[in-house]
């Protein structure tokens, strides 16, 4: 039986320098890799990774198109939230949920969202 070892996701953008630079600069990211003539990105913290990359040519691209939210797992989520509160459009603020999780929500540079939850100590999923 095969094994998923990683996911590592893809998202479009067409500020691609821009991106870099709130990843790194806003968000503590280390850009890996980045090839302005394949217009592709690699940015990494601790555990978590994301590529970025300009969307197809062949396909209509107005923003994001992304329905969903990255959900990135931290273990100081208040830590985080005073780093970021005053520097990203936030969607949220930190709340606990009944589901165990402290967490809060800001926008990334293009408009995705981005969640940061922290498990609530005494509380199992």
């Amino acid at each position: 039986m095969s094994k998923f070892t990683t996911l590592k996701p893809t998202l479009y953008t067409k500020q691609l320098k821009e991106t870099i630079q709130f990843y790194t600069s806003v968000l503590g990211f280390e850009c890996a890799d980045f090839d302005e003539s394949l217009g592709w990105a690699f940015v990494t913290k601790d555990d978590v990774e994301t590529m970025f990359a300009y969307p197809n040519e062949h396909m209509s691209f107005d923003g994001p198109a992304f329905t969903g939210s990255l959900y990135i797992h931290t273990d100081n989520v208040d830590d985080l939230w005073v780093k970021y509160k005053d520097v990203c459009k936030v969607c949220y603020d930190p709340e606990n949920f009944e589901y165990g999780m402290r967490e809060f929500a800001v926008y990334d540079n293009n408009g995705y969202l981005l969640q940061f939850g922290q498990q609530l100590i005494n509380h199992h999923l």
